[in-house]
């Protein structure tokens, strides 16, 4: 039975992040560039709301897998929040994106507080369809292909968002104003990611039922502070979201004002910018790089193909400090093979953690799913903070003014912004994953004993 996953569910478990990384990616894109050159909020105001408003969500997210472990219903434990949160999910993200006619302040306290709700959401949402994973299937090779079609559709989903965006702004802005312009063209996006939240919903099953009574909170959290390859993939994960949101919320004001060329074309009567093929190619690749993820993984091994692609990104990442702003062919191509290397690791860093709660209940006797994927959307979130965060507060110590020409001392920072600075996140990945210590014969031969206790459990019954 476990090994009949059709090709229906996994695309539907695909739509599923496919939907959240549509919103995602717009977050890390667009948003900092949405608030100050849109709404008009200073840079460091941004980058401290942005600390804020996500610590506090990251602390959400485990929250959410404790609910998620104890919840019992028709659907399983986690597909229902993916119904019932799907509609606020695009509510939300439209009004995070709608600029009010507040002044500076109360703008700033608009954006704490549709962004906070936001991410709120966003981990209401997320949180389950993660935990999902791992309970799809119990085959760990079950699992790298679910993964592998997660992040496809992920990558997918955010070329997408990135190919619409900035061409539906300038249609609709040739009869509206720039702000709503941005509020219609989310719409539209918020509008697909209810859809394919839905469909997500209607056609994936939960099948890993561990018979066990619920655990107390206490034993939960102890096993996992105790729990050393989570922590291990926790660093790992922190570090290369680092390295990605850096770059991303870097993009638009790179080819702003440092390449200073718009260079834009029409497709089908919609404006194409360089940035906007910078960032589709750069998706385009997060895709080839999860198709290869798992043929590669499943003959070199998770932790090795994990170390190699973010070497590469690594050591790429720092060359890119030294190219030319009329090299642009050149950055075309670093974009393209540093996000190759990108997409290669996230389909691996979710079957690691879905192998961690394999590890968790075969060490334990428990399994707290909902807690250890929660880590993962957490490991995500706090990346995106500590990166957003840095951005936000390096460009106003750059010197940075939204719309204006910038120093030489800005356009410098703004380089370091997409080269150097990541480049660090990368090489504290690299760190982290080599201390990793689930091999893949130690989680073979895990599977196999949870099975079999499994097996044991329902003969009892």
């Amino acid at each position: 039975m476990h090994n009949k996953i059709t090709l229906r569910e996994k695309v539907g478990y695909g739509f599923g992040d496919m939907a959240s990384s549509m919103f995602w990616k717009l977050f890390g894109m667009y948003l900092l560039y949405y608030y100050t050159d849109i709404m008009g909020i200073q840079a460091a105001a941004v980058g401290t709301m942005f600390l804020i408003t996500r610590i506090w969500d990251t602390a959400f997210d485990p929250v959410v897998g404790i609910m998620t472990d104890r919840t019992q219903s028709k659907w399983g434990k986690f597909r229902p929040y993916i119904l019932y949160v799907a509609i606020p999910f695009g509510i939300i993200g439209i009004l995070t994106f709608t600029t009010p006619d507040f002044s500076i302040t109360g703008k700033l306290v608009y954006a704490y507080i549709t962004y906070s709700a936001m991410m709120m959401v966003y981990s209401l949402i997320n949180v389950p369809y993660a935990s999902l994973l791992g309970v799809i299937s119990p085959l760990a090779s079950v699992r790298n292909t679910l993964a592998s079609y997660r992040m496809a559709f992920a990558f997918a989903g955010s070329l997408i968002a990135l190919a619409i965006l900035e061409p539906m702004v300038s249609k609709f802005s040739l009869r509206f104003s720039l702000q709503t312009s941005w509020q219609l063209s989310v719409s539209v996006i918020a509008a697909i990611c209810v859809i394919l939240f839905l469909l997500c919903f209607a056609w994936v099953k939960e099948r890993v039922v561990p018979k066990q009574a619920p655990s107390a909170l206490k034993d939960d959290f102890r096993d996992l502070w105790q729990n050393r390859p989570w922590w291990i993939l926790l660093g790992a994960g922190v570090a290369a979201l680092i390295f990605n949101s850096i770059r991303d919320g870097a993009t638009l004001y790179y080819f702003k004002y440092y390449i200073a060329q718009s260079e834009a074309f029409n497709v089908l009567g919609f404006e194409v910018t360089y940035s906007t093929l910078y960032l589709v190619i750069g998706q385009a690749a997060n895709i080839i790089g999860v198709i290869i993820a798992s043929p590669v993984a499943n003959k070199f091994g998770k932790k090795s193909t994990y170390l190699g692609a973010m070497l590469i990104a690594s050591v790429l990442s720092i060359i890119f400090y030294w190219l030319e702003k009329d090299q642009v062919v050149t950055i075309f191509i670093f974009q393209f093979v540093i996000s190759i290397c990108a997409g290669i690791i996230f389909p691996l860093l979710w079957s690691m953690y879905a192998d961690i709660a394999d590890y968790s209940e075969w060490k334990t006797g428990r399994r707290a799913t909902g807690l250890i994927f929660s880590s993962s959307s957490m490991s995500q979130k706090l990346g995106w903070t500590i990166g957003g965060a840095l951005t936000g507060w390096l460009l106003a110590l750059f010197g940075f003014k939204a719309n204006a020409i910038q120093g030489s001392t800005t356009e410098n920072g703004i380089v370091m912004l997409m080269s150097l600075l990541p480049a660090i996140g990368a090489i504290l990945s690299v760190v982290f994953i080599a201390l990793y210590p689930l091999s893949e014969s130690k989680i073979e031969n895990i599977t196999a004993a949870l099975a079999a206790k499994r097996e044991q459990n329902a003969i009892k019954q």
